[in-house]
């Protein structure tokens, strides 16, 4: 009969996750993983295999998570689908904003890090990315259909451009850019698709705690 683990699983991943935000995959060392876990190496390989292994689970629920995290934000009725894409444009800025050890999202960490030389970080990265995007085009389509977002501009076109957008919200934040900086960016996202820009030019804002 196996042996029961002594340790929870949870804190372990959490405690691994952290090591591997900081520092990187390959600054992170196994003995930066031991300490942080405290576990031994044994132990650790015997629960999560070698560090890649580690590393693949740890970025696979980062990206489920980040997905997870969009859908329920953005599903929804398109009566209110233009508030949900505001809400969650001023969560990413939000989220950056308070990000004072400017660690950025694991999801672009790992990405730009690994996605070269990892076929496998690459696929799941592409995957999380390409069904974020799925969740904003569909919300952007339901604002259109509710006359809140111009119709004479794809859906498709406008979530990517939003995409891009928070990705570059999250990139600046970990490369230093203040508080204004990143707000003046949330509120003024959606201005070049709104039909009436006048009544929503700042509809971001108090939604971005200062």
């Amino acid at each position: 009969m196996a042996r029961p683990r002594e340790f929870d699983e949870a804190v372990v991943l959490k405690a691994a996750r952290n090591a591997f935000w900081e520092r990187g995959y390959a600054a992170t060392s196994v003995d930066d993983l031991t300490a942080a876990t405290g576990l031994g190496k044994g132990s650790l390989y015997a629960a999560f295999g070698n560090k890649r292994d580690l590393f693949l689970r740890i970025f696979g629920a980062y990206c489920d998570g980040g997905v997870a995290s969009a859908g329920r934000t953005l599903d929804g009725p398109d009566e209110t689908a233009m508030q949900r894409i505001e809400s969650y444009v001023a969560s990413i800025a939000q989220g950056t904003i308070s990000d004072k050890a400017q660690r950025g999202c694991l999801l672009a960490k790992g990405t730009a890090e690994l996605a070269g030389s990892d076929e496998e970080v690459a696929a799941r990265a592409f995957a999380a990315l390409s069904s974020i995007e799925d969740k904003l085009v569909a919300c952007v389509a339901g604002a259109q259909r509710n006359g809140d977002l111009l119709q004479t501009i794809p859906a498709r076109k406008i979530g990517r451009t939003l995409l891009a957008t928070l990705r570059g919200i999250e990139a600046l934040g970990k490369a230093g850019f203040g508080e204004s900086a990143i707000t003046d960016i949330a509120e003024t996202a959606l201005l070049p698709f709104l039909v009436s820009r006048s009544s929503r030019s700042t509809a971001n804002r108090s939604r971005i705690k200062r």
